[in-house]
């Protein structure tokens, strides 16, 4: 309507040119990042919207020879910024193809795992921290390597135990010792050089850390076993991912002070337990197929209120975590950001 009446008036002319680029130039805009997505045709579906946005009408709009250039610039941008950056999947891709079964067996294409496993050190390294001091660097390093290793070394121990019933999910079937890139025997073999180097970051702590974080490998070992004969795989797999709560803080001050240590233990329990009942929601139907079970399927319908229970008790461990240690207020703000956090994901996944 706008346009309408903007060409049958002359003197609203310049104001018409103006409202329409503007218009369009936003449409494109939007557009873009939506193409971007889609790498096989962003280049075509590019040059297609510009066209159709932006007219070559009178010399009033952009001209097509502008269009071509600020389409290539924009394109050659992006091709500048796929190069630049930076993902774990691309750099296993650009590994020689006989070693990248290996380092996707390790998950190392997919880091967020590493992540999860690393963060409970982080926590209890900090909190260790004399009061204005910076967490310590060395140990912080030293257990992001060993957070690497031991990840890896349990995603190889969960395939190798998992494989019959990783070929009959669709998500796990590409899996390297599901799929056959990986014989049994080789994965073995590799998984007694993780562990062997994961033994060495752990002789580099003191000895009653070295105890403790022996310790856990009870619970890495059976974590895969778990869902076949109970509900509640997720609580295994929370002691076992979120051990550094303990050892993080036994490294750095000698041993664990129990009344800081468990408190924040349990709270990234019940963390893992939040995420992981989350993330077997997508696996429902075929854990009911292959029989085995999950905290998915044993919430089932009341998944939203259990979810808002470990949340809760989650929070509860942070404060008195908090208390044990005489942290300030910038700890318990951070308490409340977490908890604002998470209540929006519960919400969003239960809607």
């Amino acid at each position: 309507m706008n346009g309408i009446l903007f060409r049958r008036l002359p003197v609203y002319s310049s104001v018409h040119t103006a409202i329409n680029t503007s218009c369009a130039q936003c449409l494109y805009t939007r557009w873009e990042s939506c193409i971007q997505k889609y790498d096989h045709s962003y280049k075509a579906s590019l040059l297609n919207i510009r066209t159709l946005c932006l007219p070559n009408n009178n010399g009033l709009h952009i001209s097509r020879s502008r269009q071509k250039s600020s389409v290539s610039h924009r394109t050659d941008t992006l091709e500048l910024r796929r190069h630049l950056s930076f993902s774990a999947a691309d750099m296993v891709g650009k590994m020689p193809k006989n070693i990248q079964p290996y380092f996707r067996l390790m998950r190392l294409d997919k880091p967020i795992g590493t992540w999860l496993l690393y963060l409970p050190c982080t926590w209890s390294i900090g909190l260790a921290a004399e009061p204005g001091s910076i967490p310590d660097l060395y140990m912080l390093a030293l257990f992001g390597t060993g957070a690497v290793l031991m990840r890896g070394a349990g995603c190889t121990i969960n395939d190798m135990w998992d494989r019959d019933f990783d070929r009959k999910v669709e998500r796990t079937a590409s899996r390297p010792i599901a799929s056959g890139e990986i014989t049994r025997f080789q994965s073995f073999f590799f998984l007694g050089g993780q562990l062997s180097l994961a033994l060495c970051v752990l002789l580099c702590l003191n000895y009653y850390s070295i105890a403790l974080g022996a310790a856990s490998m009870s619970l890495v070992i059976t974590y895969p076993l778990m869902k076949r004969i109970t509900y509640w795989p997720q609580f295994v797999l929370g002691l076992a991912f979120n051990w550094g709560a303990l050892l993080g803080w036994s490294a750095v001050k000698g041993s664990c002070d129990w009344s800081v240590c468990m408190p924040l233990y349990i709270s990234g329990v019940m963390w893992t337990l939040i995420y992981d009942t989350i993330y077997a929601h997508q696996d429902k139907n075929d854990d009911v197929l292959v029989g085995v079970k999950s905290t998915a399927l044993r919430f089932n319908e009341r998944t939203k209120q259990w979810l808002t229970g470990f949340t809760m008790a989650m929070l509860t461990g942070l404060t008195v975590t908090g208390l044990s240690c005489d942290q300030a207020l910038p700890y318990y703000a951070s308490v409340t950001l977490i908890g604002v956090h998470l209540a929006y994901q519960v919400e969003l996944f239960c809607v």
